[in-house]
């Protein structure tokens, strides 16, 4: 447990960002970006999303699937690595794409154009990242994040409350 632990603790509710990196020998790996720290992984940022899914008992694809079920996202899908403690995530580009970054929605303040095809972000923190991404792109993120952020919700309470009613109904 403690290995798996530690390959998947780089993403918790006070992550921002997890962000492509490539040095000049094109090594990829992963800047995770935290309300009061930042650091480097070895990982792509879509390897460190799966370990974290699967830390919380399902995996990137799993997530995936369940983002097209509940709402018919198919391409870019948002996804939630644990419901449970707000970990909403969308990706910059396909995931497949080693250059895909992941964005966590809670924490956005506010999406800025910053040069013809790049976007700063500013998060509720006040840091800030720029990426080679649109800001049309970005914002159609943000929004599908949001509906299947308020679709998965409403179902989480749903049976919340059904499990409530149902210990107060007396059975027969």
């Amino acid at each position: 447990m403690n290995d798996f632990y530690t390959l998947t603790h780089e993403i918790t509710p006070q992550t921002l960002a997890v962000i492509a990196q490539q040095d000049e020998d094109g090594n990829l790996s992963t800047c995770v970006l935290e309300d009061e720290t930042e650091y480097t992984v070895d990982y792509s940022p879509s390897k460190l999303i799966d370990f974290s899914c699967k830390f919380f008992g399902s995996s990137l694809k799993g997530r995936q699937d369940g983002t097209r079920d509940i709402c018919g996202i198919t391409h870019k899908a948002p996804i939630s690595i644990d419901p449970s403690s707000g970990m909403y995530f969308f990706p910059t580009t396909s995931p497949s794409n080693p250059k895909c970054s992941w964005i966590a929605h809670t924490h956005i303040e506010k999406l800025n154009r910053a040069g013809n095809q790049c976007t700063e972000i500013v998060f509720k923190s006040g840091k800030k990242v720029t990426l080679d991404t649109s800001i049309g792109s970005l914002l159609n993120q943000v929004q599908r994040t949001a509906q299947f952020r308020y679709l998965l919700d409403n179902r989480i309470k749903y049976l919340k409350q059904h499990r409530i009613d149902q210990k107060l109904t007396p059975s027969t």
